[in-house]
C-alpha cells in the first residue's frame, strides 16, 4: 500500500477532511483496486480539492445543484424547490447532501447512493459519485434497483424523490448511466475525463497536480500560479 497514503495525516489538514485517515484510507483501497488513472494525490492536496469544492459553491454558483437547459417538473414542490436555497434543508433531512465530506472519500455507499438518488446533478455530473461507488462491491446494483423503483413507481417516496431532484427526466438518465456503468464500465469523453467538476478521476488529477505543502501553496499563489478554477493537464504531475 502507498505509504504516502497510509502515514499520519498532517494535522492542517484535519480542518479540510474532518476526517482524514478515514479519506487517505479509502484513497489507498481505490488505488490499491486501480481505481485510480494518476497519481494519488496526498492529504493537503486533497484538502485543496476541498477547497476547490468551496471555491465552487461560492463562485460557481450556475455549476452545481440546477440545470440550465432542463425543464422543471409540473408539480408545485419541484417548482418550490426550484430555489436551491429552500430545497437545502430538504436535501440535509433526506441525507442527500454531506456538506463536511466535499471529497465523497468518507462517505459510506449509503450516502452516496442517497446523494444521487436525491440530489440533482446536471448533464453528466453524477459519473463522479457513480465512479465512487466503484469501490463498494455490488453497490451499483443496489443503486439500479433504486432508481429504477422510483422511475417505475408512483409511490409517496418516488414522487417526492423526483421533485427534490426538481428536473424531468433526472432519475432515467441517472438510471442509463448506471446500466452504461455495470455493463461496461464507466465512460468518459477526454474533455469529461479531464473536467475536475465532472469526473473523480480529473477531480483527482487535478489535487495531485497541485502544490504538496502549504508553503509550496503559498508561493504558487505568490507567483500567480495557482486557480481554484483551473482545470487538470492531461499526463502532467505536481
Amino acid at each position: 500500500m502507498n505509504p504516502k497514503l497510509t502515514k499520519r495525516p498532517p494535522w492542517f489538514s484535519y480542518p479540510f477532511l474532518l476526517t482524514p485517515k478515514r479519506v487517505m484510507r479509502n484513497l489507498a483501497r481505490r488505488e490499491e483496486a486501480e481505481l485510480i488513472d494518476d497519481t494519488a494525490p496526498n492529504a493537503w492536496q486533497l484538502s485543496l480539492g476541498v477547497m476547490r469544492m468551496w471555491h465552487r459553491s461560492l463562485f460557481r454558483t450556475e455549476t452545481v445543484g440546477t440545470s440550465p437547459d432542463g425543464t422543471v417538473r409540473s408539480t408545485w414542490r419541484a417548482k418550490l424547490l426550484h430555489n436551491r436555497t429552500i430545497r437545502l434543508p430538504f436535501l440535509l433531512l433526506e441525507g442527500a447532501i454531506a456538506p463536511f465530506d466535499m471529497t465523497g472519500l468518507a462517505s459510506d455507499r449509503e450516502r452516496i447512493i442517497k446523494h444521487l438518488l436525491g440530489a440533482h446533478h446536471d448533464g453528466n455530473q453524477f459519473i463522479f459519485d457513480i465512479d465512487l461507488l466503484l469501490a463498494h462491491e455490488g453497490a451499483l446494483e443496489e443503486l439500479r434497483a433504486r432508481a429504477a423503483d422510483v422511475v417505475e413507481n408512483e409511490d409517496r417516496r418516488s414522487t417526492w424523490l423526483r421533485d427534490l431532484t426538481v428536473f424531468e427526466g433526472y432519475h432515467e438518465s441517472l438510471l442509463a448511466a448506471v446500466d452504461e456503468a455495470i455493463e461496461a464500465g464507466i465512460s468518459l469523453s477526454d474533455d469529461e475525463r479531464w473536467d475536475a467538476d465532472i469526473s473523480l478521476s480529473g477531480y483527482l488529477s487535478w489535487c495531485a497536480q497541485q502544490p504538496a505543502t502549504p508553503a509550496a501553496t503559498w508561493h504558487a499563489i505568490t507567483r500567480g500560479e495557482f486557480a481554484f478554477d483551473s482545470e487538470p493537464t492531461p499526463g502532467a504531475r505536481a
